[in-house]
């Protein structure tokens, strides 16, 4: 029992969570930096605007993008040193490291749908091109340059900088490592800058800046208004090419898919487990990444009776910790089941008669008389068999033909299964035993196809 509050706590509105959150991440001196370059981020990216729409560039606006998803990036990086200090709650049992991914994959799909926005506006400014004053149009260009790259260098993003080297790479990296190959060819020097592949973020900032420096010479020289355009869907073109890989890896961890690169070690380890001692089997097997870097996964192992629970786990656990940080194990035992053939009815789902005619006979009066189905003395006194099926009457023992006996036809027999009233009545009975003296046809002049053994039984 605890305190009795009679007057409940106004709840607190989401504005007021954020700032209860945005305390506890600027409480840590490592954000300070973080927060310090998002307002530098936040007045150079105000100026440069300005200087867009003085300019009349869409090339530089296109730029400016960058600058923009470079404030992204930063509250990428907050939300990163957020989810380092929460702990995992009863309802979020996995943690918060979602979050990162989440961040991750709406600021790449933002930067997209700008660079989308940009070849929209491309289009409509082929059909009338605006002059284009480059009053201002290179020191915007430098200017974005610098912040871009000093942001990029001096702040370990850890989200962005996992995603840049597990996701694919670009059509503009991949480009860019061909001419690298062949220029440390020559100086191989430069081996240690430019290979394996750059980081995208730095060259989409250079290649940008490039690309913005033709289009200043170009103006200035040959009054070429139409290369603005042309280095605005260039930008759009590079951004969304850069962007694009990143988003598709953010979304499949989203969607708790198993990374490619480990489903190779991951079946090894299972062939592993599978072969443990006590584990007959190892099912229901689940793995994703949980967040980046960090896999999770689930699993069913079915051991023997005279298993050991705990040694089996500790085993399993073992070989998958390794790979699996995030790990659920569910142990159970074999609980075999006899045959469905007990003392009771029968199920139709067990018994299936659809090929064999059961034939009742009658109790034998004779105690010490051997029936021919047991060969074992039958007395009336006896229990049941322990293996009793569904058949009429008690004490029983069925007598099974099979429907596969071939028949002479245009003799005056029907075809297909015979009822059991017509079959009794043409003087089927235990061999031995009766008028019939066996299984024999009722018409004299049809021989038999079988024959008597020895003992008088008809052969099988």
């Amino acid at each position: 029992m605890g305190t009795i509050h009679l007057f409940r706590k106004p709840q607190r509105s989401f504005l007021g969570k954020l700032l209860q959150e945005f305390r506890l991440v600027a409480a840590d001196r490592r954000s300070w930096k973080i927060l310090l370059f998002g307002a530098v981020n936040v007045l150079c990216t105000g100026f440069l605007l300005m200087w867009c729409s003085s300019t009349n560039s869409i090339a530089l606006t296109a730029y400016t993008y960058l600058t923009i998803f470079d404030l992204f990036s930063l509250i990428t990086c907050l939300i990163s040193y957020w989810v380092m200090m929460r702990k995992p709650s009863p309802v979020y049992s996995f943690g918060f490291e979602r979050l990162e991914v989440l961040a991750v994959f709406a600021s790449t799909v933002l930067a997209q749908l700008g660079a989308l926005f940009i070849l929209k506006e491309s289009a409509e400014r082929f059909l009338e091109q605006p002059e284009i004053h480059t009053g201002r149009l290179l020191v915007g260009t430098f200017v974005a340059l610098s912040f871009n790259l000093f942001t990029m260098l001096s702040i370990r993003n850890k989200p962005f900088a996992y995603v840049s080297e597990a996701a694919s790479t670009s059509w503009l990296q991949e480009h860019v490592a061909d001419l690298s190959r062949s220029l440390c060819g020559i100086i191989p020097g430069l081996s240690s800058i430019f290979l394996p592949r750059m980081n995208p973020f730095v060259l989409i900032d250079l290649a940008g800046a490039f690309a913005l420096c033709i289009t200043y010479m170009l103006i200035e020289i040959n009054n070429y208004f139409a290369v603005d355009t042309a280095s605005a869907i260039a930008i759009a073109l590079m951004t969304f090419g850069t962007m694009y890989p990143m988003s598709v890896y953010s979304g499949k961890v989203l969607l708790q898919t198993t990374p490619p690169h480990v489903i190779g070690q991951l079946d090894k380890l299972i062939r592993e487990v599978s072969t443990l001692d006590g584990v007959l089997e190892v099912r229901n097997e689940h793995f994703w990444t949980l967040g980046f870097g960090s896999l999770a996964g689930s699993v069913h192992v079915r051991i023997r009776r005279d298993a050991n629970e705990q040694m089996v786990l500790a085993h399993v656990t073992n070989r998958l910790c390794t790979l699996v940080s995030t790990l659920t194990v569910q142990i159970f035992k074999d609980d075999w089941v006899r045959p469905a053939l007990l003392s009771g009815p029968a199920t139709p789902s067990v018994l299936h008669f659809s090929d064999h005619h059961v034939i009742p006979m009658p109790l034998l009066k004779s105690a010490d008389a051997v029936t021919p189905v047991t060969s074992t003395p039958a007395k009336p006194s006896s229990p049941p068999p322990e293996f009793a099926f569904n058949t009429p009457g008690k004490n029983v023992s069925p007598v099974i033909l099979l429907n596969t006996q071939t028949r002479p036809y245009g003799l005056g027999l029907n075809r297909g299964h015979t009822p059991y009233s017509s079959v009794l009545s043409q003087g089927l009975t235990v061999p031995g035993f009766g008028a019939g003296q066996g299984l024999r046809p009722p018409f004299p002049h049809i021989p038999s196809r079988y024959g008597n053994n020895r003992m008088g039984q008809p052969r099988p």
